[in-house]
């Protein structure tokens, strides 16, 4: 894929900006662009997990809030990261989470 200009990375950037929401938002309303999409899914896979998992440690005493902080920690540098990396137009992959959402948007019919 050629790299991503201008516009495209400023809206894969701000896709990550408030975690899975704007991942999802980002998915509704572009339809086209493949580096936006991606970057999209990888949000709301990678946030929404993490927030899906931080709500579960939380009902576990002690432990589970200890790891839920540290989780919180790994996902706020991944979150200034990721953003910084698509608003420098690299398609950069999570580990795991980069295929999945490949995967992902290869279902949705590749858009």
């Amino acid at each position: 894929m050629a790299e991503a200009k201008g516009n495209e990375t400023l809206m894969a950037a701000a896709s990550y900006l408030l975690g899975f929401i704007t991942g999802i938002i980002f998915l509704l309303i572009e339809k086209q662009n493949k580096f936006v999409r991606f970057h999209a899914m990888q949000s709301t896979i990678l946030f929404g997990g993490i927030f899906i998992a931080n709500i579960a440690l939380g009902f576990i005493p002690f432990l589970g809030w200890l790891v839920g902080m540290l989780l919180t920690l790994v996902g706020f540098i991944l979150w200034i990261v990721l953003m910084w990396k698509a608003f420098q137009g690299e398609m950069y992959k999570v580990p795991y989470v980069g295929n999945l959402a490949e995967k992902q948007l290869a279902k949705m019919g590749g858009k």
